[in-house]
């Protein structure tokens, strides 16, 4: 079973988060503030919050910013996940994503199952890897957000997490970019 090591220090990660949306705002943005107050509670910084269109391309472009910035370990979005002709979110990782973590996307359809039903299969929330940094895309509800922060990303980006967490396995991420070299 799951469980935190009180023996390691705790190392806090550096977490940008943007709100995939055509209407929210800073100021009604529920989803990503709440994001936001959870990562930071947890002993987390937020990097940078940002909101951005449901244009694919404007996505892929400020995700490929942030992950260039050594300044950011992780990316976390909400919205733009789900199956409208707006929803563009899992497109937009397609075009950054070196590697995909399918766990992330079942796990939390899981968990969602649990709480709303069938209604889950509705959201196409993914997690992968691009050059060092972790991504994830949420659905846009406050409600999944907590679902998938405090059921998943809490524990994984928490290097006393055991049996094993993402945190440790961050120096090891561009193993591939080094033996290009």
């Amino acid at each position: 079973m799951s469980r935190i090591d009180e023996s390691r220090p705790f190392l806090p990660v550096n977490v940008a988060v943007l709100t995939v949306s055509d209407t929210r705002t800073l100021e009604n943005d529920t989803s990503g503030a709440t994001l936001a107050a959870r990562i930071t509670a947890s002993g987390h910084k937020v990097a940078v919050r940002a909101i951005e269109k449901d244009e694919a391309d404007r996505i892929a472009a400020l995700l490929e910013g942030w992950i260039a910035d050594p300044a950011i370990d992780v990316v976390i979005t909400t919205g733009g996940t789900g199956i409208t002709g707006r929803d563009v979110t899992p497109e937009a990782f397609d075009r950054v994503l070196e590697k995909k973590i399918e766990g992330f996307g079942e796990l939390f359809r899981m968990l969602s199952y649990a709480k709303i039903g069938t209604s889950t299969m509705q959201s196409r929330a993914i997690g992968g890897v691009a050059r060092g940094t972790y991504l994830f895309a949420l659905p846009g509800s406050t409600g999944a957000v907590k679902d998938a922060w405090d059921d998943i990303l809490v524990w994984q980006l928490d290097n006393r997490h055991r049996p094993c967490n993402l945190v440790e396995l961050m120096p090891r991420l561009q193993e591939h970019l080094k033996a290009a070299e």
